[in-house]
């Protein structure tokens, strides 16, 4: 007779530690195991059965694998989490008996770590890194407009500003942006690189509340990791185009003492925030050029989808000089820094009043401007050589790959929808005239491509009578899934006839509205 196993000594209960008992195998503090999770991107799962794991009992625990916890141990921070503990405790100590010069030799000796082995665990390519960069450029960027507080640091919002102004000096050199939305939660941006997307987000230029029941203690330990995984990610991107890393501008605007726009240990932080300079690149050695790779396609089955990169990829070219033929000044009252960093990504010139920030390059009074930001009521001289529009043009532009006709976006006049271009729509969906409008301005071999691959998977249509027979023999399982799906399409359905019921109540008011004003 084999030898009995006690109950949760096998099998799934091997598996899973609570949180309690990793606590005491790792000796740490319940903040400090949170921060060493967060930095290893080690979270707690579920087990599949509860009791089982905790021993016939119900109770509701948070469960880690265990081989995550046993990964933990070995970790070098995890020592330098108690070297810490042991340096706060001998710091009180000091402080406590008085004697500032052995607080002052253990202030200088104190423990200090670096997360570079962690970003390389987690990300061991470049591509990882780029896949994985969304959340950690949106939060970098969140942590840039915080004001300096207790609970964030002057320095922390320094670095993050730093990182993220690199980061769009390396979109705008590798002329990367892809799409631009202007929403209430911020603004939208979408990049290509190395042929992955990287959506971000960044607040609108407001005075940031801060909320009493947020833990940034939390929120500091992933901009702790986020910040060096982005300076990884730059110094790499910035290689890729031939960049100096750490980046210096053209320009000698930074080294000019007698400006009295800012104080002299402000310059080099507004330099760096005037995104219409340009920064300082490494020769290139000969055979080093940065040319897309080409693939030959050995199949002729391959010439049509050779064919639909080629457009794509003159799309994109004609893209990338949307605004190439126009000089853009903005009012100050808009958002300077999207704004340029919009433009300049598409090759346009672009100024601001002198007094407003450092980098200006012509003044509102320049002739050659051919459009003027605006987003107020007009005031004062108004120059007839140049179109007055909103902040709007420039990413509906964007989106819609062409420049749009400015009279839709005269100070004043009611702004067309403004739409996403990160949304998808399928079938059934309501779509907005001015979105259907896009998506017919589409190339029309892509079209009937489409329509033909649709052709070919369209399935026959049962009739009315089969749909209720092959019902009846359906399990009551399939049934049930059945019913929902068909009631699911039936509140879809109804959703978008009131939305086409309420888009022609809006036009027929708008319609009445120019004929009241016409007569």
């Amino acid at each position: 007779m084999g030898k009995l196993r006690k109950k949760g000594e096998s099998g799934a209960a091997t598996l899973y530690i609570a949180r309690n008992q990793a606590l005491t195998k790792l000796q740490l503090s319940l903040p400090d195991f949170r921060r060493l999770c967060i930095l290893k991107g080690i979270y707690p799962v579920e087990p599949k059965n509860k009791k089982k794991v905790n021993k016939g009992s119900s109770a509701n625990r948070t469960y880690y694998y265990v081989k995550d916890i046993q990964w933990l141990a070995h970790e070098p921070v995890l020592n330098k989490f108690r070297e810490f503990k042991a340096f706060l405790k001998k710091l009180k100590k000091a402080i406590g008996k008085e004697e500032p010069g052995t607080a002052d030799r253990l202030e200088q000796n104190k423990p200090v770590y670096t997360l570079d082995h962690i970003v390389k665990e987690r990300y061991p390519t470049f591509i990882d890194a780029i896949r994985d960069l969304d959340d950690a450029l949106s939060m970098v960027v969140l942590f840039s407009t915080l004001p300096q507080t207790d609970k964030v640091e002057g320095k922390v919002v320094k670095d993050c500003k730093r990182l993220y102004v690199e980061f769009q000096h390396y979109i705008l050199a590798s002329k990367s942006l892809r799409k631009v939305f202007f929403s209430i939660k911020g603004i939208y941006y979408q990049a290509e690189i190395s042929g992955h997307p990287v959506t971000w987000i960044t607040p609108h230029t407001f005075c940031q509340d801060m909320p009493a029941d947020v833990d940034f203690r939390i929120m500091l330990t992933f901009i702790e990791f986020y910040t060096t995984l982005i300076g990884f990610v730059n110094f790499k991107l910035f290689n890729m185009v031939n960049l100096l890393y750490p980046p210096k501008l053209t320009t000698e605007s930074t080294t000019d003492n007698n400006n009295s726009y800012c104080e002299e240990s402000e310059l080099e932080t507004e330099g760096l925030a005037a995104l219409s300079q340009s920064l300082l690149t490494v020769p290139k050695e000969s055979g080093d050029d940065p040319t897309i790779d080409e693939f030959p396609l050995e199949a002729e089955a391959d010439d049509e989808m050779a064919q639909k990169v080629k457009k794509e990829q003159e799309s994109v070219e004609r893209l990338l000089e949307l605004f190439s033929e126009c000089t853009i000044f903005l009012s100050r009252e808009v958002p300077r820094e999207s704004l340029v960093f919009i433009i300049r990504s598409f090759g346009g010139k672009v100024s601001w009043p002198s007094s407003m920030a450092l980098g200006s390059t012509f003044e509102e009074t320049d002739e050659t401007i051919t459009h003027h930001i605006i987003d107020r009521p007009l005031q004062g001289h108004r120059f007839l050589s140049r179109y007055y529009v909103q902040p709007q043009w420039i990413a509906d532009s964007v989106n819609y790959r062409r420049l749009l006709p400015v009279e839709d976006y005269f100070p004043g006049v009611d702004l067309p929808p403004h739409l996403s271009p990160f949304v998808k729509e399928e079938e059934g969906d309501y779509i907005p005239p001015e979105r259907q409008a896009m998506l017919e301005e589409m190339d029309e071999e892509t079209r009937e491509n489409d329509k033909e691959e649709a052709e070919q998977e369209e399935k026959p249509t049962m009739t009315k009578e089969e749909k209720n027979l092959a019902k009846m023999v359906m399990p009551k399982k399939n049934k049930r899934l059945l019913e929902k799906i068909e009631y699911s399409k039936r509140k879809k359905a109804s959703q978008v006839k009131k939305l086409h019921e309420k888009r022609k109540a809006i036009d027929e008011q708008k319609s009445s509205k120019k004929i009241k004003t016409k007569h």
